[in-house]
């Protein structure tokens, strides 16, 4: 599996903005002398190994935030801020007003965007969104967290207001991941 060079530079935005540039350089020679891989130049289309973006997700959540695995939600609301804001660019899908064609039509496409393997599908039945993620290879809690923010901050970007409920994830153990999003005001 390979994570497109996207989250990684998504990861980058996030920590400057909490902790600044300086933070981040500092990190980032550290992570290079610890794996040579990361004296690459990473842009948007590089493919990351999925073990070296673990290793990075694990520094970075050692160094920056004590290694909280929760801050993983965090990188998921960045990334639906940054893509649904004006000027990103799935900020005409938010303006649809059609929940349902976001749900089942761009969300499963988003997983596509930056990762090259698992299977994300989405579907609303009545007031409640569900959101799987299954046929990942590697069993990395950011996987889950990274989606549960993003849908997270897209339901509330969508002007709704939801109640998650984790069914199956990593996080439990699950070979798999899905959540369900209850709309309060759809």
């Amino acid at each position: 599996m390979n994570v497109k060079g996207t989250v990684f530079l998504t990861g980058k935005v996030a920590i400057i903005a909490n902790f600044g540039e300086a933070s981040w350089n500092t990190f980032n020679a550290n992570l290079a002398k610890k794996d040579q891989y990361f004296n690459n130049i990473i842009m948007p289309i590089t493919q990351i190994p999925e073990h070296k973006f673990a290793f990075f997700l694990d520094e970075l959540i050692k160094e920056f935030f004590n290694n909280d695995v929760n801050s993983y939600l965090m990188f998921g609301k960045v990334a639906a801020k940054f893509a649904l804001s004006q000027g990103g660019p799935y900020y005409t899908y938010l303006m649809s007003n059609d929940l349902k064609y976001v749900v089942e039509s761009i969300i499963p496409k988003l997983w596509t965007t930056y990762f090259d393997e698992g299977i994300l599908t989405a579907r609303i039945e009545n007031n409640v969104v569900h959101i799987k993620i299954t046929g990942i290879p590697f069993k990395h809690i950011y996987f889950e967290y990274i989606i549960a923010g993003y849908v997270q901050k897209g339901i509330k970007m969508f002007g709704k207001k939801a109640t998650e409920t984790c069914v199956r994830g990593f996080s439990k153990g699950d070979d798999d991941i899905y959540y369900q999003y209850e709309i309060k005001n759809l």
